[in-house]
């Protein structure tokens, strides 16, 4: 197996009396897209700063594309990391070729002509490739600001709320593309406060909540951690609720009441008819029924005792 992109161990970080980090440990293999998930104030942007060299720590073990900070090849790592952080800084009078250009420049690329029209192509903008980019919509603005973070060739890119401010249809270009990196080689970390789109974004993630690592894994082991599988919506009228779910409860199934009618069931159940014959059996006639799968919003409140602000 080859070595995590990013791996910190037992990492310790303080300022002052405040504890950013508590003996965290994690790992992001090679040819992942995983998102990093935390309320606000629980240490992922500390993380990212020692990870990146950026700042120290109190105690522990980092590295960043196998190289530890401040080691001789740190340089070289961070070189081949690429990020999008925020929103783009993009020049606006500037067209998107020109803004590509310039980061070529920046990074002493020479003659880039050929990676430019790749990743413009990349990310949907061969079109617009000539258009100053102060005109683009914002999705169109992330999508550049993804090109530029990529024009360095990186093994692993870092994107902050890549999908922040965008259209569903915006949200979906970005989720898209940043699904596919992996095929060009690239590693992903993610973070973002959209938690159903990290869920179809990535394939693992790392949830921290107040400095400590509370969940790392892929995204069906994450799902799984709370011990909630999936289950059925059911739903009945009001005035039979009580008696749907003493009859769901009489055949062996939990069944949890969340009001107006609707309940859900969870057990071993092999497919749906099985709930409409106990249902039946019980003279109970559902107005509706659907499979409910584990989501990431209700894994990470589970987790982080219910805190909002992930991301």
């Amino acid at each position: 197996m080859s070595e995590p992109l990013i791996r910190l161990d037992g990492v310790s970080k303080r300022f002052g009396k405040t504890v950013a980090l508590d003996d965290l440990s994690l790992e992001v293999p090679e040819g992942t897209v995983c998102g990093l998930l935390g309320p606000n104030g629980s240490g992922k942007t500390t993380a990212i700063r020692i990870l990146l060299g950026l700042t120290g720590m109190n105690s522990g073990s980092a590295s960043l594309l196998g190289v530890v900070p401040g080691n001789p090849g740190f340089i070289s790592a961070v070189q081949q990391t690429g990020s999008l952080i925020e929103g783009p800084a993009l020049y606006g009078r500037a067209t998107a070729r020109q803004n590509m250009e310039i980061q070529a420049a920046t990074l002493g690329l020479r003659d880039a002509d050929v990676e430019i029209r790749d990743l413009l192509e990349l990310v949907g903008l061969t079109d617009r490739a000539d258009s100053k980019a102060r005109g683009f919509s914002l999705g169109m603005k992330q999508r550049l600001g993804l090109a530029l973070a990529l024009m360095s060739g990186p093994r692993l890119v870092i994107l902050d709320e890549p999908t922040n401010g965008l259209d569903p249809s915006g949200i979906v270009e970005i989720r898209e593309l940043i699904k596919r990196l992996p095929e060009r080689g690239v590693t992903v970390l993610v973070s973002s406060h959209l938690l159903a789109e990290v869920q179809l974004m990535c394939d693992r993630a790392t949830i921290i909540n107040k400095g400590k690592l509370v969940a790392n894994g892929t995204m069906d082991e994450i799902l799984a951690s709370t011990g909630v599988g999936e289950g059925y919506k059911v739903y009945v009228r009001i005035s039979q609720a009580e008696a749907a779910t003493a009859a769901l409860r009489e055949a062996g199934l939990e069944v949890e009441d969340r009001g107006e009618g609707s309940l859900v069931a969870r057990g071993e159940i092999e497919d749906d008819s099985e709930i409409t014959r106990i249902l039946a059996g019980s003279d109970i006639w559902l107005r509706g029924l659907m499979r409910e799968r584990p989501d990431l919003e209700r894994v990470f409140l589970s987790l982080t005792d219910g805190s909002d602000g992930a991301g």
